[in-house]
């Protein structure tokens, strides 16, 4: 229950966050899940690490810092959704891994079960938060923007983020969780430049320059991992 708490609490932060502040900006915080991922294994679960593992967080830290920081369109709500949304994956996939291990359960069945209960624990919030009336004034608010193709692009979102986490969970079942965050971290680099490009959001230099030493910082630790 507590994985699929964790689950939940992450993949709503990470919707709000988005909805708040560039695709690409919350992708770049959501960089930082490496370090997020050292800092519980650390503190919380008694796990250490050499010390060049520490010292490569400081540029992913600092990286996703600068960035923040320089942001045209920061918003503090998307930003802490952003944070939130790291910490409780970082939770899911070290409890993931515990739950897997040396059980028959796989990666795929093992999300397979993860989602149903989240749906079961999120959909009483989303009936008191917003309610049948809010979800058809959403209804037709999206037909009125983008049209009859709505169902499309629904249908074609659900089915590529559900692969997305299916392969995702059948690599966890491989990897440590601390791989498994720098894996996702790297899977940024190209959801924040498509982002960039598709949804033409204004980047300064410097907020290039933050991103470009954050994912520098995951490439350190890769190397400090080995």
């Amino acid at each position: 229950m507590k994985v699929a708490v964790a689950h939940t609490i992450g993949h709503v932060a990470a919707t709000v966050s988005m909805s708040k502040v560039a695709v690409s900006f919350t992708h770049i915080i959501k960089s930082a899940e490496p370090a997020f991922s050292v800092l519980v294994s650390r503190f919380i679960l008694g796990e250490s690490f050499p010390m060049p593992v520490y010292l490569s967080l400081l540029p992913i830290i600092g990286g996703c810092g600068l960035a923040a920081a320089t942001e045209l369109n920061f918003n503090m709500i998307g930003f802490m959704g952003a944070m939130i949304s790291n910490l409780a994956f970082v939770f899911r996939n070290i409890f993931s891994k515990r739950g897997m291990k040396g059980k028959s359960v796989s990666g795929m069945n093992y999300y397979a079960c993860l989602s149903i209960m989240s749906l079961v624990i999120l959909t009483p919030f989303a009936i008191a938060m917003e309610g049948p009336q809010m979800w058809a004034a959403g209804w037709q608010k999206a037909l009125a923007d983008v049209g009859p193709n709505v169902l499309w692009w629904i249908g074609a979102q659900s089915v590529f983020y559900h692969l997305y986490n299916q392969v995702s969970y059948m690599s966890l079942d491989q990897i440590s969780p601390l791989t498994f965050s720098i894996g996702n971290t790297m899977k940024r680099i190209s959801v924040i430049v498509s982002s960039i490009i598709i949804f033409r959001t204004p980047v300064r230099p410097v907020n290039a320059l933050g991103a470009a030493i954050a994912i520098f910082g995951t490439f350190l630790y890769s190397q400090a991992k080995q």
